[in-house]
């Protein structure tokens, strides 16, 4: 807020300076009918005299409005009831901050008025009026004499007043100043001197008419002066020289360019007309082309444009007004018109024959320049030479390029050539252009140059030479070491053979390939693996050298790829799942090191054909398949063998942990919420078992049944002489692997159980080794087997402990019992005891 404090004087030293500026000029009175119409003039009021510089003007009143040079205009119908009305002018000078009044009163005079309704009366009964005359015309570069009269304004209220007239704007008291004047008491309007159209077309001057006391009568005329041309301007062309371009060998009619030309005289006028005509043509040859006399448009006449002959023309192009006629101004212009080239000349060749030397084995050596002569423009796509060998070049052995500053054909050798195999090389080469040919109408085709390039071969004493010069050899991947996978010669030229030559590979190559040197067997030096060292690139690029007894060297290359092949197989990289009662399949994915083929698309199984009946797997894509069960099993943890193939045919198993689970989400599951385990053999993954292991399983088990079958044989046969009570017969102890209560067994090898104690528990001992225990409830249950040390099958104490025996007598619970630690099983389960 503290710059405020230094604008406060100044802007009070602004309004002080304004309101002292702001004086009153004198009054103006003026003596007005007592009823003024919208429209008329009041009065002038000298506003310079007050103000020179005024830039705002305006009326404290309305209905009252001023102009410019100080006339003032009633905007509505003005009554004059009190005979007098006051209103006040103001004048502001913006930039020098002044501001002035003129005050102006309207009085009315009686006289007036009743002079102006006999003069309206009067007005109303004439059919024509002089105050508003046509538009006056003055002749361009008029001769005079001077002053020359022009027009003649009056008003027709000079029948009754006395009338003065004045006129203001251009060519009157602006510029051009002192040009018109009107003559105060006649009202015509003369001219001084001469004007000149171009400069000034027209004039616009306003006319006033007004009684000796200021009274005006009349509305201000608008009055317009016309300047009437005169053919005082030549024509003139827009530019001092055209410069067009055209093909050779155009069509008749084709549109080179267009001369424009133009004229300062009145437009649309027979002083603007303007004709066109070729006054001259340079060199002086038949006329080639022709100009439109309207446009100016020049178009192609004749067909015989060469550029070998003409390269360019320049013509003498006449504009002239009048519409060409002879007595019309005119001018001059220049157009110089370029031939372009078209590619109308084919390239020859100088010489028609030549010859040229180079010794055997050389590459990229320059042995011959060829010279062609062309007619068409130097540099340009017509003239540019493209060789071509056409004949004797079958192998390659040779290419030709053209040298772009002279335009040479280059001729050099591409593959070494062999002195033994041809002494002597003959080519045929054609030359074009880059361009296509453009021919003239009715002309004939032209023909293609040809040469002949006979090359001679010198021979060389030369080094060894592989055959061929690049040896490809493919392995596959996990070949040992010492592998032979191919031989690489080399032979003398000039004899033939491999004798003498030793073979040895670069320095800095890889180094699992190593090559014999007196041989040329190509063996391996470590065991090819792509997932080790350089050998992950899977193929190696090598250069051997060839040395013959003279100590000349030759070179060839080897390339060696190795194949992949089917070294690993498919894992399933997570092992562990929850399922919940949702029963939502796994999802296993499997993952493979080796490339394809032998990677995807994956086949998953059940490797074990007795879970198989429990669960399933289900394809999903290439790569992973869905684990899930096939109807309703019991909570707890599931070990499932998986098998999974590749491509190739390699198969692993791996062996997945379900942990079926009584749970919503995954996240709820338990120990708490897990039943029983069931857990199946599980082998290691990368196990496979051979023929003779799965025979030795074979024959075990069919020896583990024989044994089984005799022994209840033995037991069954003594049966028949034993005797069993009434009280054992209502007790019996059989097996079952489900949850379900078990059917009611009568089977005399069924040891009977007598109670133990006085709970009503019923129990049965065999020795001190093992013992069983059973509780009474809703179900009998096999709670626990307790053993230790050797387990034999001894007496049976029967009631208080009393020991009873029966000799080769056991049921098959006790044998069951005494056999299945041996057999490698985990537990137990499932029992039920039945109770008739």
């Amino acid at each position: 807020m503290a710059p405020a404090a230094p604008r406060a004087p100044r802007l009070f030293l602004g309004l002080l300076v304004l309101s002292l500026c702001c004086e009153a000029c004198k009054k103006v009175i003026f003596h007005v009918p007592s009823e003024l119409e919208a429209g008329t003039l009041v009065g002038r009021v000298n506003l310079k005299e007050c103000l020179q510089s005024a830039e705002l003007i305006s009326s404290s009143d309305p209905v009252f409005k001023i102009l410019e040079d100080g006339s003032v205009y009633t905007t509505s119908v003005v009554s004059l009831s009190s005979e007098k009305k006051t209103f006040t002018i103001l004048l502001k000078d913006i930039q020098e901050h002044v501001e002035k009044k003129i005050h102006v009163n309207l009085v009315a005079d009686e006289e007036k008025t009743q002079k102006t309704r006999h003069a309206r009366d009067t007005v109303l009964k004439r059919t024509k009026r002089r105050w508003g005359p046509i538009p006056s015309v003055m002749i361009e570069n008029s001769l005079g004499p001077f002053p020359l009269q022009i027009q003649q304004v009056q008003s027709d209220t000079a029948q009754n007043y006395t009338i003065y007239y004045s006129a203001s704007g251009p060519g009157i008291d602006q510029d051009p100043k002192g040009l018109f004047y009107i003559e105060r008491e006649t009202g015509n309007i003369f001219a001084t001197r001469a004007v000149d159209r171009e400069q000034y077309p027209s004039f616009q001057i306003i006319c006033f008419a007004s009684t000796p006391d200021g009274y005006s009568p009349e509305v201000p005329l608008v009055h317009t002066i016309r300047i009437e041309d005169d053919n005082d301007n030549a024509p003139y062309f827009t530019q001092d020289v055209f410069e067009f371009c055209v093909p050779e060998n155009s069509k008749p009619g084709i549109i080179v360019g267009k001369m424009v030309a133009d004229d300062r005289d009145e437009p649309y006028t027979l002083h603007t007309t303007l004709k066109y005509r070729i006054v001259s043509q340079t060199p002086p040859v038949t006329p080639v082309f022709g100009i439109h006399s309207d446009t100016g448009v020049i178009t192609v006449l004749s067909p015989q444009l060469d550029r070998e002959l003409v390269s360019k023309y320049t013509l003498l192009i006449e504009a002239r007004d009048m519409a060409g006629q002879p007595f019309g101004l005119c001018t001059t212009g220049t157009a110089v018109i370029t031939i372009e080239d078209t590619n109308d000349n084919a390239p020859s060749f100088k010489n028609m024959q030549y010859e040229a030397w180079v010794e055997e084995n050389r590459v990229n050596v320059e042995i011959l320049r060829i010279s062609v002569v062309d007619l068409d423009e130097p540099g340009s796509p017509g003239s540019g030479a493209v060789f071509e060998i056409i004949r004797g070049n079958d192998d390659r052995s040779f290419e030709i390029t053209t040298d772009r500053n002279t335009n040479d054909g280059i001729l050099c050798v591409a593959k070494g050539l062999d002195y033994e195999s041809s002494k002597q090389r003959t080519l045929v080469i054609a030359v074009n252009n880059e361009a296509p040919y453009m021919l003239a109408p009715h002309s004939r085709q032209l023909a293609q140059s040809t040469s002949t390039v006979i090359v001679h071969v010198k021979d060389v004493d030369e080094g060894p030479v592989f055959k061929p010069c690049f040896l490809r050899l493919e392995v596959k991947d996990c070949e040992q070491m010492g592998t032979l996978i191919g031989r690489y010669l080399a032979e003398d030229p000039e004899t033939g053979n491999s004798e003498g030559i030793c073979y040895r590979i670069a320095p800095g190559q890889c180094n699992w390939i190593s090559i014999d040197e007196k041989t040329g067997e190509i063996r391996t030096t470590k065991v090819l693996d792509r997932d080790v060292g350089d050998m992950r690139r899977g193929q190696c690029n090598m250069t051997v050298l060839a040395i013959d007894r003279s100590g000349k060297t030759g070179t060839g290359t080897i390339q060696v790829i190795i194949k992949p092949g089917n070294k690993n197989y498919p894992r399933i990289a997570k092992t562990e799942y929850i399922m919940c009662r949702d029963r939502k399949p796994i999802c296993l994915t499997a993952q493979d090191a080796d490339e394809s083929p032998f990677s995807m698309p994956f086949v998953y199984r059940v490797a074990d054909r007795s879970l198989s009946a429990s669960w399933k797997v289900t394809r999903h894509n290439d790569k992973s398949a869905y684990l899930s069960p096939k109807g309703e099993i019991p909570f707890g943890k599931y070990t499932i063998p998986v098998s999974v193939s590749d491509n190739g045919g390699k198969q692993g198993v791996t062996y997945i942990t379900v942990n079926y689970c009584n749970c919503d989400t995954p996240s709820d599951c338990s120990e708490d919420h897990t039943i029983s385990p069931h857990v199946f053999p599980r082998a290691d993954p990368n196990v496979t078992l051979g023929v003779w292991a799965i025979l030795a399983m074979i024959l075990g088990s069919l020896l583990l049944l024989l044994i089984l079958i005799t022994i209840c044989g033995c037991c069954g046969s003594g049966v028949m002489h034993r005797q069993v009570t009434d009280d054992c017969a209502n007790h019996n102890l059989i097996i079952s692997n489900t949850e379900a209560p078990g059917e009611e067994v009568m089977d005399h090898n069924v040891i009977p159980l007598q109670n133990t104690n006085d709970q009503g528990g019923y129990g049965i001992k065999t020795g001190d080794q093992q013992t069983f225990e059973m509780v009474k409830g809703k179900g009998h249950t096999l709670e626990s087997i307790k053993g230790g040390g050797h387990q034999t099958l001894g007496s049976v104490k029967e009631g208080g402990g009393q020991p009873m025996m029966d000799t080769c007598r056991y049921s098959y619970s006790e044998w069951h019992n005494f056999t299945h630690p041996r057999l490698g099983e985990e537990s137990i389960r499932g029992h039920t005891l039945i109770k008739n």
